[in-house]
């Protein structure tokens, strides 16, 4: 990426966090989504632009059609879709072009993949496993994250944001700060609670090591756990038991198992803290598959 492009996009980057207010996580996205269109670009492949924007509208389209040919779902694409459109907006805004090549850009829906949710038999068998390769110090505390995801259907983002005030142990419940700085209050069962306490009780002091933090889950070092170290637990915790697991999919667990037990959708889209019912209502057609699947299978007519 050549300096007049890395400054252009570090002026981008700090449109969003300061003017914009948008969060840390948000503004990495939009990073990394323009980071590999520029890189594309940049090996090639973009249209003769003169200027300091060095790509038009079909260099767009062509990298949009890349990320199809790649297997990425349309939920990326959306999002690699608003990172130009916003950074096309800001080189408009600083009067560095004067027609926006990302105007009118269609959303993709036709390739969509739905959310891959675990059997209920794989979620007990993820949650009561105990892999002899781990540390048991830190299953202690993998093991509390593991069941508050699947508990309370949070993102792995949540998770690792959860301050010791945010929790009710009494109540059954704990504060969540979502997307867009939204907060939100969702319930936590019994054995997420149970595994909490134990950890705040018999690992938490020690990974602390006599200095302080308002998290509540920490590094065996004691500092804030972060998303990725999250995800490898997670992994361990999959292939130790047998589960294939992505990073959403305990969250999508959690989903459709409230929706497949009769929850009604405004409730469940308030627990995912979902801005729009419309995201919420991709979870009725991976019930509606399975309920669909059952009756193929087991109705003496069906067939």
């Amino acid at each position: 990426m050549n300096a007049e492009t890395l400054s252009l996009i570090n002026g981008f980057l700090s449109y969003l966090t300061v003017e914009r207010g948008l969060s840390k996580n948000t503004v990495q996205s939009y990073y990394l989504d323009l980071k590999g269109f520029l890189g594309y670009l940049e090996n090639g492949q973009a249209s003769r632009v003169k200027g300091p924007v060095f790509f038009a509208r079909q260099d767009i389209v062509n990298y949009m059609g890349r990320l199809k040919d790649n297997k990425y779902s349309a939920s990326s694409v959306c999002r690699f879709i608003s990172s130009v459109k916003g950074f096309c907006r800001f080189l408009i805004i600083e009067k560095l072009i004067a027609e926006d090549p990302s105007e009118n850009l269609k959303m993709p829906k036709q390739w969509e993949r739905l959310p891959k949710a675990l059997s209920i038999d794989d979620i007990k068998k993820l949650l009561s496993h105990e892999p002899a390769t781990m540390s048991r110090r830190l299953f202690i505390r993998d093991s509390a994250m593991l069941e508050l995801l699947y508990s309370s259907g949070l993102r792995v983002s949540e998770v690792v944001s959860i301050k010791i005030n945010d929790l009710n142990f009494e109540g059954g419940f704990l504060r969540v700060m979502g997307k867009g700085s939204k907060e939100r209050v969702v319930p936590m069962n019994r054995r997420a609670v149970e595994k909490i306490k134990r950890y705040t009780r018999d690992l938490r002091p020690d990974l602390l090591k006599n200095k302080q933090s308002p998290y509540l889950f920490l590094t065996g070092r004691g500092t804030p756990m972060t998303r990725q170290r999250f995800w490898q637990a997670l992994k361990k915790f999959g292939i130790a038991a047998g589960v294939k697991l992505s990073p959403h999919s305990v969250r999508h667990s959690f989903a459709t198992h409230l929706l497949e037990g009769g929850a009604d959708l405004r409730s469940v889209q308030k627990m995912l803290g979902h801005a729009d019912i419309s995201t919420t209502q991709i979870y009725t057609k991976v019930t509606g598959d399975r309920i669909r699947k059952v009756y193929l299978e087991h109705h003496p007519r069906a067939k």
